[in-house]
């Protein structure tokens, strides 16, 4: 386990680039990990070092077939790291982009008058396509509605409006507004229960960062990850495709292969940094565990990241040291509830009688990096039946530590007197 082992703790810190400091800001504790966790040191020299090479794959010389042969591995390390036997992995330009291209093709390929269906708690990048793509393809759009107190979704509230006509389902995995996790496994088989054939896809891309992803148990056709959440770099997205959706009719060159959904040369480099991710969490498994399989290290590194989360939102609801907990401060309103089991490493409030943008100022000039979410096109749907025109979005990740979250209550409880 991660708490009570500081050794552990220092070693985890020391493979993220920028953990406890800013180029631009200096000294700061990251609580923004939902807007895009720390980038881990490999990945930067990874990166840097195919950055360099001016060769591309597919062609007939020793750097093409080391290129190719690169992303064979990043291929099949995703694979034991999302535990997916069949399918494939492709990189696109965004995670929220794979998710349009997936969601859109599940849509023109469904039969006439068949319908879509998808919950009120979705990110937009889900969302959106579906709603957009059902519109073109002349589906119906079913929306079921999350549980404002829990922000979450349930299997059974899919289930009680899931008809055997919906052709096309979209599930968010992970909240970055409530922070509450959604149980995939759960909802793809209450949809299965009625239409088996449903094509479901699953919007990754929150969740990623927690290290539990198990495609084989989850049962869908798509799955959506934004690595720079995850802590790799931006300017790409990775989707898994089931075979099913790997085979529909889609977006692609004339006479190209039947299941190719790459556009143009990707960037090898990308999914090396893929690879560093996978070889992080197997080292971090091979810490807190005895396990040797990769795909066992990897359970272990999960389950550890969890676990350790969990205490750190815990210290920061219930306090750590002589210091009180968000949910002990009158002046303090936590979102979706103070216990809850589905939260997975982030915590939104608000302050009473102040905007959440003064309170994230605030907090960033005591160096402490949070972030508002306000009642927009990407988080509106949550906040608005909620009555909030913000929030004030705390988002922990592994490398974190108690330290780090009592400066954050001081800096808080203090508002409570002013």
């Amino acid at each position: 386990m991660i708490q009570g082992n500081p050794d552990l703790i220092a070693e985890i810190r020391d493979r993220f680039a920028h953990v406890d400091s800013c180029p631009f800001q200096g000294p700061r504790v990251f609580f923004e990990n939902a807007g895009g966790a720390l980038t881990l040191k490999s990945v930067v020299e990874t990166s840097a070092r195919f950055a360099a090479i001016p060769d591309n794959q597919g062609r007939d010389n020793p750097a093409a077939h080391a290129l190719v042969a690169t992303i064979d591995k990043a291929k099949a390390d995703m694979a034991v790291l999302m535990n997916a036997a069949g399918g494939q992995f492709i990189a696109g330009e965004s995670g929220t982009e794979l998710l349009f291209r997936m969601i859109r093709t599940a849509c023109v390929n469904a039969p006439k008058g068949s319908k879509v269906i998808g919950s009120s708690i979705e990110h937009p990048a889900s969302r959106s396509a579906a709603r957009r793509w059902a519109g073109i393809a002349g589906l119906d759009y079913v929306n079921v509605r999350h549980d404002d107190a829990t922000g979450t979704v349930s299997a059974e509230a899919y289930a009680a409006q899931v008809t055997p006509d919906v052709a096309v389902a979209t599930i968010l995995h992970a909240s970055p507004v409530t922070g509450m996790g959604m149980d995939v496994a759960a909802i793809s088989k209450a949809i299965r229960a009625v239409a088996p054939n449903c094509v479901i896809i699953v919007d990754g891309i929150q969740h990623a960062a927690h290290g539990q992803i198990d495609l084989d148990a989850y049962g869908v056709d798509g799955y959506a990850i934004s690595p720079y959440k995850a802590f790799s770099r931006h300017g790409f997205g990775i989707a898994w495709l089931s075979d099913k959706l790997s085979a529909m009719h889609h977006d692609m060159l004339i006479d190209a292969p039947a299941t190719g959904w790459e556009f143009g040369t990707r960037d090898t480099g990308a999914y090396a940094t893929m690879s560093d991710v996978v070889a992080y969490f197997d080292w971090l498994g091979g810490r807190v565990s005895d396990e040797t399989a990769p795909r066992a290290r990897i359970e272990a590194a999960g389950r550890a990241i969890h676990d350790y989360e969990s205490h750190l939102t815990d210290a920061l609801i219930h306090g750590t040291g002589n210091l009180p907990g968000l949910g002990d401060m009158e002046h303090v309103t936590i979102l979706a509830g103070e216990d809850n089991p589905a939260r997975e490493g982030l915590v939104s409030i608000v302050v009473d009688g102040m905007a959440s943008p003064e309170v994230v100022t605030i907090l960033n000039e005591q160096g402490i990096r949070t972030h508002t979410r306000k009642a927009d096109h990407y988080s509106g749907n949550v906040l608005n039946p909620l009555g909030l025109p913000d929030c004030i979005r705390i988002s922990l990740c592994h490398y974190n530590t108690e330290q780090e979250v009592a400066q954050l209550l001081a800096v808080v409880n203090e508002l409570g007197k002013a």
